[in-house]
C-alpha cells in the first residue's frame, strides 16, 4: 500500500468512526444531497486531515483519491469535504496550474458546500498568489456551469480581505451576472459586494446605486448589509421606489 492509499484509508476509517446516523440524515436533507452521508461535523473532518500536510504532488493525489471515494458507487459527502480540506490545508504548496484541478472538482460538484470553499480558499488563494490566473476567472464568468460562474465571483474574496480588491473585475463580473435568475449567483454577487463594503463602502454604495434597476432583492440586501446606516437607508428607499 502506498502513502496516498494509506492516508485515504486512515481518513475514511476515522470519518466512519466519527459518523452519526441522525446527523447524516439531517445533513442529507438540508443539502438536498444524493450522496452518501456519514454524519461527521466539519471540525471533525478537518481534524482527520490535519496530519495530511505534504508536497504538491502528495496533496493533489490525496485530494483526488478522497474525492473519488464511493460507497456502492455513490460518492461520500465527508470524503469530498475531506478532499477540499486537504487542498485548503496545503494550498501554499500548490502551483498556478493547479487551478485546473480545483476547476475539475467544481465541475463535479452539485452543491455550494464544496464549491464555496474551493472558490474562496483554493482558487481565490491561488489567484492572490498568481495574478495571471485572473484571466481564468474572466473565462469562468461566462461559463455554462452555474457553479463555475459562482466560483469566478467568490474567488475575488481573498483579494478583498487582503486589501487588494479587484474592483474592475468585480464591476465587470457584476454587470455580466446581475441579471442572473440563479439564486446562488445573485447571492454570490451580494456576498462579494458586502465584503468589499467593509473596506470601501463608498465604492459599493456608488456601484449599487448605479445598478438599482437591475439588482435582485437578494443581491441588494447583501450589498447594503454592512454599509453605514445612512447609506443603507437611502439606498433602500431608492430601491423600493424603483
Amino acid at each position: 500500500m502506498n502513502a496516498v492509499e494509506d492516508s485515504t484509508d486512515r481518513i475514511m476509517k476515522e470519518l466512519r468512526e466519527r459518523g452519526a446516523p441522525e446527523r447524516a440524515a439531517r445533513e442529507k436533507d438540508y443539502l438536498k444531497s444524493d450522496l452518501v452521508h456519514l454524519g461527521v461535523p466539519v471540525p471533525d473532518i478537518r481534524r482527520t486531515v490535519r496530519p495530511a500536510a505534504g508536497t504538491r504532488a502528495g496533496t493533489l493525489a490525496l485530494a483526488g483519491a478522497l474525492w473519488a471515494v464511493t460507497d456502492s458507487g455513490t460518492p461520500v459527502h465527508e470524503a469530498r469535504m475531506a478532499a477540499v480540506e486537504v487542498l485548503v490545508r496545503n494550498v501554499g504548496a500548490l502551483a498556478a496550474e493547479d487551478a485546473a484541478f480545483a476547476e475539475r472538482l467544481v465541475r463535479d460538484s452539485v452543491s455550494w458546500v464544496y464549491v464555496d470553499v474551493l472558490a474562496d480558499k483554493v482558487v481565490g488563494a491561488l489567484v492572490l498568489r498568481f495574478p495571471e490566473l485572473a484571466g481564468t476567472l474572466d473565462r469562468w464568468v461566462a461559463d455554462p456551469w452555474m457553479w463555475i460562474r459562482r466560483t469566478s465571483l467568490l474567488a475575488l474574496l481573498p483579494g478583498i480581505r487582503a486589501g487588494a480588491p479587484d474592483r474592475e473585475r468585480l464591476s465587470r463580473y457584476g454587470e455580466a451576472l446581475i441579471g442572473e435568475r440563479e439564486f446562488f449567483i445573485r447571492k454570490a454577487l451580494g456576498w462579494v459586494l458586502r465584503e468589499l463594503s467593509k473596506r470601501d463602502p463608498g465604492w459599493v454604495r456608488g456601484w449599487t446605486e448605479a445598478h438599482l434597476g437591475e439588482m435582485s432583492g437578494v443581491t441588494f440586501r447583501e450589498a447594503v448589509r454592512r454599509l453605514p446606516e445612512r447609506d443603507a437607508a437611502a439606498l433602500t428607499a431608492a430601491y423600493r421606489a424603483r
